[in-house]
């Protein structure tokens, strides 16, 4: 895989309900991980001692994050009904060449932040709250 703009990894919100995803505005910096907590089977008989994992027993999750510049468009005031609300809506995660994440995000925090000499700024975290899907690019 050739080397990719990060402007081109892209979170995307569900404005309505309605499956109609846009692209949060003012994003600067994203970024997603995932996790997946382990299962430790090791006992007495394990070989040589070494632990044991149990494959596909533990709890998967993923981690969206942003940041980037206030814009006061639609989504940022869909994003912050969310938060206040505690909705679980659909996201899209865009990683380019690779794929497309989709499902269910929780919104945990959004923190805005400004100086005197510059632009008003946001980070926004998410948590998955059920079963993500991928679909290859």
């Amino acid at each position: 895989m050739a080397a990719q703009n990060g402007k081109d990894l892209l979170i995307k919100i569900d404005l309505n309900g309605s499956g109609q995803f846009e692209t949060i505005a003012g994003l600067r910096a994203t970024r997603i991980s995932f996790n997946a907590e382990t299962v430790d089977v090791t006992s007495l008989e394990s070989q040589g001692g070494w632990r044991e994992l149990l494959g596909g027993a533990g709890v998967r999750s993923a981690a969206i994050s942003g940041s980037g510049v206030f814009k006061d468009a639609d989504t940022d005031e869909r994003a912050r009904q969310i938060f206040f609300d505690g909705e679980v809506p659909e996201f899209q995660v865009i990683i380019p060449d690779f794929g497309i994440v989709q499902g269910p995000f929780m919104i945990t925090s959004i923190d805005y932040a400004g100086s005197h000499n510059g632009e008003a700024t946001y980070e926004l975290a998410l948590a998955s709250a059920g079963a993500l899907s991928f679909t290859a690019i």
